[in-house]
């Protein structure tokens, strides 16, 4: 069963009421959802694709096979020759890109294709924002003033830039454990080849199906918080794969650390109180985060009351 697929462009044509009701699908029945034609330059996509597995290649390979943590207990745990798994690590090589963080220094041209490409998806993440806000019936601009604390460009955009190379016993361990995201609106830019994500949907697992150059949108846990549960913040993981490296670039437009965050007044006055029988708190960002960086693959609920209970 296929994630939904919408045409960006649409949204400002003859057929915009259907793609708005398709990105509130998308958010209220999946969680997630693959954008198309969604304003990116492709010769940038491209560029972007040619400077990251340059920089996995020339600056990063090396060392994950060498020392890497997963290597290296993949490699005692298959020297003991029982049938356990690996439960808490991820074949995963990542760094992060933040405007404070230095960036990888010997790839031509990563920092400048990198610096474009975050600037690009920033201008998404904010439009996707507004049609969040129309489709919820809430103020134009809400999420965004809410992430930012107010007026300003407070919030947090950084992108996490991870490779999964082929694993020599991908059922021994997984890419990327399962988990929903702590904040609020994560872009994917994923590999057009190498598979592997799948996020859980009626109990099942479903597989994230790769499109060329197309960006994944799903929704973190503030956008659950801040829609009063009617956007879920869904589970997802990656698989480790026998044979090829896969590319995953995963830019989150997250609260500022100082941001107040809770659901939104004109929600909780519309909806009956069945759809927040969760009782969603208020709580800062900074705080919700403490918790989710200690319970990060643990269930989801038990986060939002401890920050309740906090408060």
């Amino acid at each position: 069963m296929p994630i939904p697929v919408i045409d960006f462009s649409k949204l400002n044509g003859e057929e915009r009421e259907k793609t708005m009701t398709e990105i509130a699908n998308g958010c209220e029945e999946w969680g997630f959802f693959q954008l198309v034609n969604h304003g990116i330059p492709e010769e940038l996509l491209e560029r972007v694709k040619k400077v990251t597995a340059e920089c996995y290649k020339v600056e990063r390979e090396d060392e994950f096979f060498k020392n890497s943590t997963p290597v290296t207990l993949l490699k005692e745990l298959i020297g003991k020759k029982g049938d356990e798994k690996l439960e808490n690590v991820d074949w995963e090589d990542v760094f992060l890109l933040t405007d404070d963080n230095d960036w990888p220094p010997k790839t031509l041209g990563f920092k400048e294709t990198m610096t474009e490409y975050r600037t690009e998806l920033k201008k998404l993440a904010e439009n996707l924002m507004e049609v969040m806000d129309e489709n919820l019936g809430i103020q134009k601009g809400y999420i965004k003033q809410m992430f930012n604390g107010g007026d300003g460009e407070n919030a947090f955009f950084g992108t996490k830039v991870s490779h999964y190379p082929p694993c020599p016993h991908p059922e021994r361990v997984t890419g990327l454990r399962a988990h929903t995201d702590a904040g609020g609106i994560i872009l994917l830019f994923q590999d057009d080849v190498v598979g592997g994500l799948e996020i859980l949907k009626d109990g099942k697992w479903t597989d994230v199906q790769p499109i060329r150059n197309s960006i994944v949108i799903n929704t973190g846990d503030q956008i659950e918080v801040l829609s009063n549960g009617r956007y879920k913040s869904v589970w997802h993981r990656v698989q480790a794969m026998p044979d090829g490296t896969r590319r995953s670039i995963a830019s989150f437009y997250n609260p500022s650390y100082k941001a107040t965050i809770e659901p939104a007044t004109e929600l909780i006055e519309k909806e009956n109180k069945e759809v927040n029988q969760l009782g969603y708190p208020k709580f800062v960002f900074g705080d919700y985060m403490s918790v989710y960086t200690e319970q990060k693959f643990l269930p989801k609920e038990p986060r939002f009351q401890s920050v309740k209970a906090a408060n």
